[in-house]
């Protein structure tokens, strides 16, 4: 049953991704990437998996801080507030971003004899992350069928609902997302303002979870 491998981020829906499959998920993988705030995510990642008893990497990719352009990396500038729907929300798209770390999980897959890599986008992605979008999943899944010798595939569950819809599976699986971080200005606590933020409290207050995130 352990098939598969999960870009693993320690957010919401990665996090519920893990334990809603957590029968097949042989690894998981987090990318150091030069966020603001992968220092605030990856350790939830890591105690989630530990918890499980899935096995846990992560893979530095700093190059992408010091080379691309995005208000969600460390030297960019500041995280814009409001919701995703506004035109400013765009600054925080890392270029291709799902594309660089999906090759990399596939490449992964395919030398551990692995026959999935599965990824936590979901709908509410689709208008802003072109890397998110349906389009892009498809595409991105055969050239991974195509460019490898098992035929790794891209399953991306999430792909068709909404982030309350997410959160309605973690509250069923007991999950706790005070356990997990969102906010993409990676301070000590979620600020509440930014898109992601704004995005999490909406998403439990649909879900009808308590929300016990610690807010500025």
């Amino acid at each position: 049953m352990k098939d598969s491998i999960l870009i693993l981020s320690g957010g919401m829906d990665s996090t519920t991704m893990l334990y809603d499959f957590q029968k097949r998920i042989a690894l998981a993988i987090s990318f150091d990437y030069g966020s603001k705030h992968n220092a605030r995510e990856i350790p939830f990642a890591q105690m989630h998996c530990k918890r499980l008893g899935i096995e846990h990497i992560v893979i530095p990719m700093r190059f992408i801080a010091d080379y691309f352009e995005s208000s969600l990396l460390q030297g960019g500038d500041e995280i814009p507030e409001g919701n995703y729907d506004n035109d400013n929300m765009k600054s925080t798209v890392v270029p291709f971003r799902n594309g660089i770390m999906l090759s990399v999980a596939v490449g992964m897959a395919e030398s551990r004899g692995l026959k999935n890599v599965m990824m936590a986008n979901h709908g509410g992605d689709h208008a802003i992350y072109p890397d998110c979008r349906p389009e892009f999943v498809e595409a991105f899944d055969r050239a991974a069928q195509a460019g490898t010798y098992v035929g790794v595939r891209l399953v991306t569950p999430y792909t068709a609902i909404t982030k309350a819809d997410i959160a309605r599976r973690g509250k069923l699986l007991g999950i706790d997302y005070s356990e997990t971080w969102s906010c993409y200005k990676g301070g000590d606590r979620h600020c509440g303002r930014c898109g992601t933020c704004v995005e999490r409290r909406e998403a439990m207050a649909q879900a009808g979870i308590k929300d016990t995130t610690d807010y500025d």
